[in-house]
């Protein structure tokens, strides 16, 4: 991409105009929660560096991203689903705690071919864990305490916050702690004008040496980074190009052994959303992930990817009629990390996308709807 002149423009002018925009998107939600409920908690299984896991997924409610709150990222509508008033006291967030490990219990016990807990959980919160005004320390302690009997755990943080002795909570009681960080892009223009996220790579890439400072004798801790599969204003081939460069740069990091690649979706209250009404945005072809995938299998870390809202309009898709056996293929990839499960799958439709790939530009997109 060309860089712009100083006098066309101003680092942080673009920032805060996206904010202003995103403030005013978000402005119309007058959708309220409780404080007592976590977002959302599900099961599933995950590649890790020590193998397939059953998982618990958790999204606690803590009051949303600060972040966010100021505007925040263009395409994250999770803030919208938050507490009002951008906190919640330590007692609610244990309720919600509590809340996710009845529904493992309830799931798991009537399934006999299920152990008796997930061996690995993972913990959301549409913002930054280990950051206290978001997350009390108390809170922190009590879910380290809470999953002390687990393999491994993963909570999520903006670079900022990644800290060796917050992690060490986690390690010191045996628990694997991996550091999911939201960098979305390694190429920084993107991230802060596609994205509107205000941090460098090289915050990334300081967060990332905290982790294995943080093991122990009994655990060892690093960084899961989630990029993001075409961010606003990026052409189909842009986006694909972007992730390739991505993914190969952040498998070279020390301490980064998981690169989650997540298609990006049209979430309510979003800058997304708005060009996504105009008619200025589609989400990323299924095929795209595929190309992604089977391109970067060769990198020294696990590649992964969860297409969410598959098939419909507002998640990434194909044509229709092959977008669930693509997202099948895409999830044997992520448990197997083998690339000829996508020579498995094919349709009429690869070819409208290989026409995106050559002929959609950042002026002409979305080419095909």
């Amino acid at each position: 991409m060309s860089q712009p002149s100083p006098e066309a423009y101003e680092r942080g002018r673009g920032m805060e105009a996206h904010n202003e925009v995103m403030r005013e998107v978000r402005s119309r939600n007058d959708t309220t929660y409780d404080p007592t409920e976590p977002t959302r908690v599900w099961l599933d299984e995950d590649n890790t560096p020590d193998g397939v896991y059953h998982s618990l997924t958790i999204i606690l409610n803590p009051g949303g991203c600060r972040w966010a709150r100021a505007g925040g990222c263009t395409m994250c509508g999770y803030v919208a689903e938050s507490v009002d008033g951008g906190t919640v006291a330590h007692e609610d967030l244990v309720t919600q705690l509590d809340a996710c490990l009845d529904y493992e219990r309830e799931r798991l016990g009537d399934d006999p071919d299920a152990p008796d807990r997930a061996g690995l959980v993972k913990i959301y919160t549409s913002g930054s864990f280990l950051d206290e005004r978001e997350i009390p320390a108390e809170t922190r302690r009590a879910v380290a305490e809470t999953f002390a009997d687990r393999d491994r755990i993963v909570v999520e943080s903006l670079p900022d916050f990644v800290d060796r002795e917050k992690v060490r909570e986690f390690t010191e009681r045996g628990l694997d702690t991996d550091v999911a960080v939201g960098l979305e892009t390694a190429t920084d223009r993107v991230r802060h004008d596609a994205v509107n996220k205000y941090f460098d790579f090289t915050e990334f890439e300081a967060a990332c040496l905290e982790t294995p400072a943080a093991g122990t004798a009994d655990a060892d801790a690093g960084v899961k980074a989630y990029l993001l599969m075409k961010p606003p204003f990026l052409a189909e081939p842009d986006a694909v190009a972007d992730m390739m460069r991505s993914i190969r740069r952040c498998a070279g990091v020390e301490g980064c052994h998981t690169v989650s690649m997540n298609p990006c979706n049209v979430q309510r209250h979003t800058m997304v959303e708005e060009l996504y009404h105009d008619g200025g945005y589609r989400p990323p072809w299924l095929w795209s992930v595929c190309a992604v995938l089977a391109a970067t299998a060769d990198v020294d870390a696990i590649v992964v990817s969860d297409p969410v809202g598959h098939g419909s309009d507002r998640g990434p898709h194909n044509c229709g009629d092959c977008d669930d056996r693509v997202q099948t293929a895409i999830e044997d990839f992520d448990l197997r990390q083998d690339p000829s499960v996508f020579e498995q799958v094919a349709c009429e439709c690869e070819a409208t996308w290989e026409y995106v790939m050559a002929e959609e530009t950042a002026y002409n997109q979305p080419l095909v709807t």
